[in-house]
């Protein structure tokens, strides 16, 4: 049998650019068999979505050239070579102080022109360009471990907008794309990633205070539990989040949803997919359309910080790969730690 013909490349004026999309039959998930152009045209069909998370924001991007099932790698740095004059770009500085020239969207181009080059998720940064040291975007990050599940992640989350309501916030939820609940928060961005980082502790701590047999914010698995853990070191610099409106490099093209706190309850993260959630924003819009109405002022959750760490609860770890932090504990798994067992 004779191999099929290829699939001629097509071009699209996208936002003013002309975008090339090529191979547009290529099979990225083998599963459902949705191809290079499915995942193209989905980018497209909530283009107004995905702005609102990626717009001027340095965003890393988790390439597949070949579909989910072959070759993967995160992209942090965007060069010169085969990219378009258009392409815009943000430095970013990691923690170990080198940097990177990362994409930046300033619009739906540059989105189309990373599905067109293999991406299938977005991870932001939580800043945006020419203020790429000072987070905008509270994240809060509901991880469940062995033993719980979706159920008792958006049981954390209702304890999670509780918090927030009390502070008179707004937190806006999405689903992970798999098991997980991202709350997210827009803040002044006026402040460091230790101080954003030392806000999401006292967050954290606050939500498990109110119901500690559920929930956690120990770092170390071993003393985890079966509970839900809020993930705080999603606000330590380098860390990234999949996106509002990102796909999810899994068998299933599931989406990372936006939804409302009332549809969080009754939903599943298997309902949103690259084929269900285009309808979806087509006939009830983005339930983040008013993320960017406020920004808070962090001063309260840094009072709770000088409140913890006054009642001796200071700094907790951080991820392995940064530099070791000022007041920050000891990075030893507890039942190694030789001092504590003494």
């Amino acid at each position: 049998m004779a191999p099929s013909a290829k699939s001629p490349a097509v071009e699209l004026e996208i936002a003013g650019h002309p975008v090339r999309l090529s191979s547009p039959d290529k099979v990225v998930f083998p599963g459902p068999g949705y191809t290079k152009r499915d995942v193209f045209e989905y980018y497209l069909a909530v283009g107004d979505g995905i702005m609102r998370a990626l717009s001027r924001r340095p965003t890393t991007l988790q390439r597949f050239p070949d579909g989910i099932d072959g070759e993967m790698f995160f992209q942090k740095r965007i060069g010169a070579r085969g990219v378009p004059p258009w392409i815009t770009t943000e430095t970013i500085t990691f923690p170990s102080g080198r940097t990177a020239d990362e994409l930046c969207p300033a619009d739906l181009a540059h989105v189309a022109w990373a599905a067109q080059m293999g991406t299938v998720v977005f991870h932001p940064w939580p800043v945006r360009a020419g203020a790429a040291d000072n987070p905008d975007e509270l994240r809060i990050d509901l991880d469940p471990q062995p033993g719980t599940d979706f159920g008792d992640v958006v049981a954390t989350a209702g304890v999670v907008r509780e918090v927030l309501n009390d502070l008179g916030w707004t937190g806006y939820p999405k689903t992970s794309g798999g098991r997980g609940v991202h709350v997210y928060v827009r803040i002044a961005a006026d402040h460091s990633f230790v101080d954003v980082r030392r806000a999401a502790i006292a967050l954290a701590r606050e939500v498990e205070r109110r119901n500690p047999t559920h929930i956690t914010t120990a770092w170390w698995k071993e003393e985890r539990g079966e509970k839900v853990f809020l993930d705080y070191n999603q606000m330590a610099r380098d860390r990234t989040i999949a996106c509002a409106y990102s796909l999810r490099a899994n068998a299933r093209a599931t989406v990372s949803t936006p939804v409302t706190w009332d549809e969080l309850t009754s939903v599943e993260p298997d309902d949103f997919d690259l084929r269900t959630v285009p309808p979806r924003f087509a006939a009830i819009g983005d339930p983040h359309a008013a993320i960017d109405d406020v920004a808070y002022d962090l001063a309260p959750l840094l009072e709770w910080s000088d409140r913890d760490a006054a009642g001796g609860l200071g700094d907790l770890p951080y991820p392995p790969d940064h530099p070791k932090m000022p007041g920050e504990p000891k990075r030893v798994q507890p039942s190694k730690d030789r001092d504590r067992k003494k």
